[in-house]
Protein backbone atom coordinates (compact mmCIF):
# COMPACT_ATOMS: atom_id res chain seq x y z
CA UNK A 1 0.00 0.00 0.00
CA UNK A 2 1.49 3.51 -1.29
CA UNK A 3 1.25 6.29 1.66
CA UNK A 4 -0.51 9.20 -0.40
CA UNK A 5 -0.32 11.49 2.13
CA UNK A 6 0.70 15.44 2.21
CA UNK A 7 1.66 15.94 5.61
CA UNK A 8 3.08 13.97 8.50
CA UNK A 9 1.08 12.75 11.24
CA UNK A 10 1.25 13.36 14.55
CA UNK A 11 -0.26 11.59 17.33
CA UNK A 12 -2.74 14.05 19.47
CA UNK A 13 -5.38 12.87 22.15
CA UNK A 14 -7.71 16.03 22.75
CA UNK A 15 -10.98 16.44 22.75
CA UNK A 16 -12.98 17.92 20.00
CA UNK A 17 -16.46 19.03 19.56
CA UNK A 18 -17.80 17.69 16.33
CA UNK A 19 -21.26 19.39 14.91
CA UNK A 20 -23.60 18.67 12.13
CA UNK A 21 -27.10 19.27 10.85
CA UNK A 22 -28.14 15.59 10.87
CA UNK A 23 -26.73 14.45 14.04
CA UNK A 24 -26.34 17.89 16.41
CA UNK A 25 -23.12 18.23 18.32
CA UNK A 26 -20.31 15.07 19.90
CA UNK A 27 -17.66 15.39 21.72
CA UNK A 28 -15.16 12.62 20.75
CA UNK A 29 -11.35 12.46 20.87
CA UNK A 30 -8.44 12.80 18.30
CA UNK A 31 -6.00 10.43 17.29
CA UNK A 32 -4.14 11.98 15.31
CA UNK A 33 -3.67 15.39 13.72
CA UNK A 34 -1.42 17.40 10.87
CA UNK A 35 -1.11 20.41 8.95
CA UNK A 36 -3.98 19.01 6.28
CA UNK A 37 -6.68 17.59 8.98
CA UNK A 38 -7.55 15.47 11.93
CA UNK A 39 -8.32 12.44 13.08
CA UNK A 40 -11.09 11.63 15.27
CA UNK A 41 -12.84 8.52 16.99
CA UNK A 42 -16.42 8.71 18.02
CA UNK A 43 -18.71 5.43 17.46
CA UNK A 44 -21.53 7.94 15.92
CA UNK A 45 -19.45 9.37 13.68
CA UNK A 46 -20.31 6.56 10.99
CA UNK A 47 -22.91 8.38 9.61
CA UNK A 48 -21.15 11.00 8.23
CA UNK A 49 -20.61 10.04 4.15
CA UNK A 50 -17.57 11.56 1.87
CA UNK A 51 -18.07 15.10 1.65
CA UNK A 52 -19.72 15.69 4.18
CA UNK A 53 -18.91 19.20 5.66
CA UNK A 54 -19.16 19.39 9.35
CA UNK A 55 -17.11 22.01 12.36
CA UNK A 56 -15.03 21.18 15.01
CA UNK A 57 -13.60 22.93 17.96
CA UNK A 58 -11.02 21.72 20.37
CA UNK A 59 -12.63 21.42 23.93
CA UNK A 60 -10.58 22.15 27.55
CA UNK A 61 -8.68 24.69 26.42
CA UNK A 62 -7.79 27.44 28.69
CA UNK A 63 -9.63 30.00 26.05
CA UNK A 64 -12.26 29.33 23.67
CA UNK A 65 -10.86 27.70 20.26
CA UNK A 66 -11.75 28.93 17.09
CA UNK A 67 -14.46 26.47 15.40
CA UNK A 68 -12.99 25.12 12.06
CA UNK A 69 -14.95 23.58 8.68
CA UNK A 70 -13.44 20.43 8.14
CA UNK A 71 -14.36 17.76 5.45
CA UNK A 72 -14.90 13.97 5.42
CA UNK A 73 -12.08 12.39 3.48
CA UNK A 74 -12.30 8.95 5.44
CA UNK A 75 -15.20 6.98 7.80
CA UNK A 76 -13.97 3.35 9.02
CA UNK A 77 -15.35 1.69 12.05
CA UNK A 78 -13.86 4.20 14.63
CA UNK A 79 -14.21 7.20 13.38
CA UNK A 80 -13.83 9.52 10.84
CA UNK A 81 -10.44 11.25 8.70
CA UNK A 82 -11.17 15.19 8.67
CA UNK A 83 -9.20 17.88 6.17
CA UNK A 84 -9.45 21.24 6.93
CA UNK A 85 -11.45 23.47 4.92
CA UNK A 86 -9.26 26.60 3.55
CA UNK A 87 -11.23 29.77 2.31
Amino acid sequence: MSNNRQHPRTAMKCMIKISHPGFGDVVAQTRDLSDGGVYVKHDDLHVLKLGDVVTGQVQGMPIEAPVLQMMVTRVDAEGVGLCFVTE
